[in-house]
């Protein structure tokens, strides 16, 4: 199995006039381009910021921009509107969602919070503003573990909405929580035999691995970390190929930092070499073209609903300082 990627920005011609057209529209408007790690190169490339859930959400409630321009998924630009209720949050394509958001419903999820009305909730941030909105503190997978430990070692809590990075902290943390019955697609997809397959064809090759995995392939992980961890490690270890468990974006980053190394991502099938996100995908260079020239489509949520949000998320953000 042969699955080393090569991911270089589709920088045509007429992306070239796409892109000069962003650019000025930013400068004009003065918006702020905002991309999570799973974007396409090109959008990545041009990008004001490229980061992790957590490093977004930081330059979200820090930007001085009176547009933000979130190339990511829904959940995301949610989080930017939340965060900055008086600006104009855009999302390129409104149909960019989450499998884990929607593994989440706010209705289900508040009857089952109401089984454990002594807990603590903890929400990922990869769910819905509602869900947000039933939460006491919201946390991403860079701050987890932190988030977690820093309340009292008897403290009762729910972990939603991913089974995969909850059961990860809990086995870090030696907690007990109480998990929601939610997944990544992209994460919960990774086939175990393909990674002993790469591992074989690759023996020198280190497994990195992102928490939303199941356990089993953590178990054989030689690192785990967010998107942000597994980029710093590919950086500065000193291995020079790497099998990664997670979505093919990140790689456009890890070769650009080290072209030096080889780079495996996990596949999906036999057909792909690849593991891409549906929804991270559906952006592109022309509808975020689009969404700056009309400012649309725009996330738009109501006053009260983004008060209840706010609060969990600006404790992450307090705690993660």
């Amino acid at each position: 199995m042969n699955s080393e990627i090569h991911i270089k920005g589709q920088n045509t011609d007429k992306n070239h006039e796409v892109i000069q057209e962003i650019n000025r529209l930013r400068e004009k408007k003065n918006a702020i381009i905002l991309a999570h790690f799973y974007q396409v190169p090109e959008i990545q490339d041009l990008a004001d910021f490229v980061g992790d859930s957590l490093g977004l959400s930081q330059e979200a409630f820090n930007t001085n921009a009176d547009i933000i321009v979130f190339a990511g998924v829904h959940f995301m630009a949610e989080t930017a509107k939340i965060l900055n209720p008086a600006k104009k949050v855009l999302l390129p394509d409104l149909e960019a969602g989450c499998s884990l958001a929607d593994s989440c419903p706010a209705g289900e999820f508040n009857k089952f919070k109401e089984k454990y009305p002594s807990h603590i909730v903890i929400s990922y941030i990869n769910c819905s503003a509602e869900v947000k909105a039933l939460s006491d503190i919201i946390c991403t997978s860079s701050n987890a573990v932190k988030i977690v430990e820093s309340l009292p070692k008897d403290a009762k809590i729910i972990f939603a909405p991913d089974k995969n990075l909850g059961n990860y902290v809990n086995m870090i943390t030696g907690r007990n929580m109480v998990l929601w019955e939610g997944s990544c697609e992209v994460h919960d997809i990774i086939k175990t035999e393909a990674v002993i397959q790469l591992k074989a064809d690759h023996p020198d090759a280190k497994l990195i691995a992102h928490p939303e995995c199941k356990a089993v392939i953590l178990q054989m992980a030689d690192f785990i970390g967010s998107t942000t961890a597994l980029l710093n490690f590919t950086q500065r270890d000193p291995a020079k190929e790497f099998i990664v468990a997670t979505e093919t974006g990140i790689l456009h980053q890890m070769q650009k930092s080290s072209p030096d190394k080889k780079f495996y991502v996990v596949p999906t099938d036999e057909t792909c070499s690849c593991n891409d996100c549906p929804y991270m995908k559906l952006n592109t260079l022309p509808k975020l073209l689009n969404c700056l020239k009309n400012e649309s489509p725009e996330i738009v949520l109501s006053a009260e609903l983004m008060d209840k949000a706010r609060k969990p998320i600006l404790r992450m953000l307090e705690l993660s300082k």
